[in-house]
């Protein structure tokens, strides 16, 4: 593998500009191909030519078939190619203001406004830039909350100061509305938070193919609710929710809240008289790490204040992610000190990262329809080539857990139940011919034998314990899904448990 300097003459031989502001360049692609072809071999990753469907050289090489593309893609060949010149040749700090910086500040822009046609949000200022979704998460529930506590101080300030005596009642912390089957970054930091008495939590069910009912948050609202915060697809059954229907319930039922505890003379102090009243207005926050890249995403149709956004998800590196503000929409600051992201989000920005960020936006609008059909058969030809290699007698020990119909569910994930089989013991066999799951990748460490979210299903036991999450992407192939398929059958053979 090539070491530092080798790259560093892979940039120079590509010829690559010091003060071009445009991100993208015939050059810089040819950098990052000459430093791809060095390392795995020749192949067309022009930006002409969509790699949908082509085999990655470094993961066939391998021989271990890769279907596990939820829990992280490779970082697409096209984004390498984009981010090779920011490792050496453009270095430079986006806030300086010389030819160094105005370059990566040009990157960040550019980056910034892909994303934000990807999402098709009004304006790129509505895009920041994170560290991982995690922090994008943690951050859309934390500044909404802390906004919502600073709203009630300076209401109760404002009353004193016009002398309503309110008898000592304080106003109770803001509420947050969420699901059942949410990310750890969400459930996780709910319950810290409301240990720390800053928040109070209602967590909604969801049913038997793991959507959520709109009804069921509107019923979950309450005078103080200061968030909705529902994931826009699993990780796990891949059930897409509705999220637009589960906003305008939401917020439809915080009126009516609102406008009733204002009737009995007070807000979120149970309707009393003297009691604090609520701060208005409701934020509806959005987990899509799942979904971009495979589903349509428009922020001003679904209706959300914030959205998570995950770059390695959909082929940019780990380490970078976005969160989609809403203009107008004051959320409370999660990291403090410089000014950088317009003030909302200190830190230098990881200038490369944020790159590739933008280039993987760019390749997913582009490819949009073609990836979404080749990911889809793709999952398609697998559940179908386990069922052709299971007898009609065993037939019904299989289950595919989520939605049943294909348009609530993401495109590429298949949650596979086999009656009996010990998943956990499939895998560990399987590892080096095969790279799936259990659940999320994010839930590995827990020591669950079972997902909470199949478990807020109620998926039987005997089939959650046998469950596998397989995920198809951007360069599965059909060989590789038909091979698959063999090796669960026969290693479910092996327990036992297929004839």
């Amino acid at each position: 593998m090539p070491g530092a300097r080798s790259v560093w003459l892979a940039c120079r031989a590509g010829g690559l500009p010091y003060a071009s502001a445009s991100t993208v360049s015939a050059a810089w692609q040819r950098a990052a191909e000459r430093l791809h072809t060095a390392q795995h071999g020749a192949q067309d990753y022009s930006s002409s030519a969509s790699g949908v469907g082509v085999a990655l050289p470094h993961l066939t090489r391998t021989g271990c078939i890769y279907l596990d593309y939820n829990a992280t893609t490779p970082i697409f060949p096209e984004v390498a190619a984009e981010m090779a010149p920011f490792l050496f040749e453009h270095f430079g700090n986006p806030s300086s203001g010389h030819t160094y910086g105005k370059v990566c500040k040009a990157a960040l822009d550019t980056a910034r406004s892909r994303l934000a046609q990807l999402l098709r949000a009004e304006e790129p200022g509505e895009i920041h830039f994170t560290s991982c979704g995690t922090e994008s998460d943690n951050w859309a529930l934390y500044g909404a909350v802390m906004a919502a506590r600073a709203a009630q101080a300076r209401q109760q300030q404002q009353a004193q100061g016009q002398g309503q005596h309110q008898g000592g009642r304080q106003a109770p912390p803001p509420h947050v509305v969420t699901s059942a089957v949410e990310h750890p970054a969400l459930l996780v930091h709910l319950r810290h938070l409301q240990e720390q008495g800053l928040l109070t939590y209602t967590a909604v069910p969801v049913d038997g193919e793991g959507l959520v009912d709109p009804e069921q948050v509107a019923a979950a609202v309450q005078p103080n609710t200061a968030l909705v915060t529902v994931m826009h697809s699993n990780n796990e059954v891949g059930a897409v929710q509705p999220i637009a229907e589960i906003a305008a319930a939401a917020r439809q039922a915080h009126a009516r809240a609102n406008a009733a505890a204002a009737a009995c003379g007070g807000g979120g102090g149970g309707g009393q008289a003297g009691a604090p009243a609520p701060p208005a207005g409701l934020l509806v926050h959005s987990d899509a790490a799942q979904s971009t890249g495979k589903v349509e995403l428009d922020v001003g149709a679904l209706g959300v204040d914030a959205l998570t956004i995950v770059g390695h998800k959909f082929g940019a590196p780990k380490g970078v992610a976005a969160l989609y503000i809403r203009r107008g929409v004051h959320l409370a600051n999660y990291f403090y000190g410089g000014g950088q992201e317009a003030g909302r989000r200190a830190g230098t920005e990881n200038v490369m990262q944020v790159v590739g960020l933008g280039a993987a936006a760019e390749l997913a609008r582009r490819e949009d329809s073609q990836l979404r059909r080749h990911m889809a058969d793709m999952a398609a030809r697998l559940l179908a080539a386990v069922r052709a290699a299971v007898r009609p007698e065993d037939q019904d020990k299989l289950r595919l857990n989520g939605p049943s119909d294909p348009a609530r569910r993401l495109p590429n994930t298949l949650s596979l139940s086999i009656r009996g089989l010990n998943s956990a013991v499939a895998l560990q066999r399987l590892s080096a011919q095969l790279a799936a799951s259990a659940g999320a990748a994010c839930h590995s460490a827990d020591g669950e034998s079972v997902s909470a979210v199949l478990k807020a299903m109620k998926v039987p036991l005997e089939f959650a314990a046998g469950t596998l999450r397989l995920s198809t992407g951007r360069h599965t192939t059909g060989e590789e899904v038909d091979r698959a398929a063999r090796l669960i059958v026969q290693e479910a053979q092996r327990q036992g448990v297929l004839g």
